[in-house]
């Protein structure tokens, strides 16, 4: 699915539908893994400088090489683990998104949900090209030298944030979840380990 351009990086696409109809059966369930998850990494790197994490660190180094300074446009899943350190439990956004930002956390790297059909494959994974630019969940973000998923309509998805053309909404049923992997650091199977591990707790979602 995906043309690597940047190298050092290694992605995971998992399809997944959502399984839930009516949230206040999920929701609770749903709340009580994000408590969970956020109380496990902070008792995990309670005193630890987040520098000094190997994934993070490794994250880092990847985000350097394509030209991108990590400590001013952090990679999503810093900012969440950032955030959780401060004490704060990860948000309730949407279902799906939960679900991805609580892998996020588990795994330290940056993990991305789209809407099904709204982009196309091959995806090209690479470097930010001057003047380049999308509107992002944040507003417009400029793209160069970020790393980036590209399509045949041009950039989408950064391990930072993602455009507004796959914002998942409260209609969508289908995504694809894309985990930003430091290659020899996090296995492509502890991504499908861990999202078992995580839809065992809330079923949300199946993987298809």
């Amino acid at each position: 699915m995906t043309q690597m351009d940047l190298p050092g990086w290694e992605l995971v696409w998992l399809h997944l539908a959502a399984t839930f109809r009516e949230m206040s059966r999920e929701a609770d369930r749903l709340a009580g893994l994000r408590r969970e998850v956020s109380a496990l990494a902070r008792a995990s790197l309670e005193g630890m400088d987040l520098s000094a994490h190997a994934t993070v660190a490794a994250v880092r180094k990847l985000f350097r090489a394509a030209g991108c300074d990590p400590t001013r446009y952090r990679p999503s899943s810093e900012a969440l683990l950032r955030r959780v350190l401060k004490g704060e439990d990860l948000p309730a956004i949407h279902p799906l998104v939960d679900l991805n930002n609580c892998l996020s956390v588990e795994l330290a790297v940056p993990c991305c949900v789209a809407a099904e059909g709204a982009f196309t494959t091959p995806a090209t994974l690479r470097a930010g090209r001057p003047g380049e630019t999308f509107e992002s969940l944040r507003g417009p973000f400029n793209l160069e030298g970020k790393p980036l998923l590209a399509d045949a309509a041009g950039p989408f998805s950064t391990p930072i944030t993602d455009s507004r053309r796959v914002k998942v909404g409260e209609g969508t049923e289908r995504v694809w979840m894309i985990a930003y992997l430091p290659q020899g650091t996090v296995a492509p199977a502890a991504v499908h380990a861990k999202l078992a591990e995580l839809l065992a707790e809330a079923p949300v979602a199946a993987v298809v």
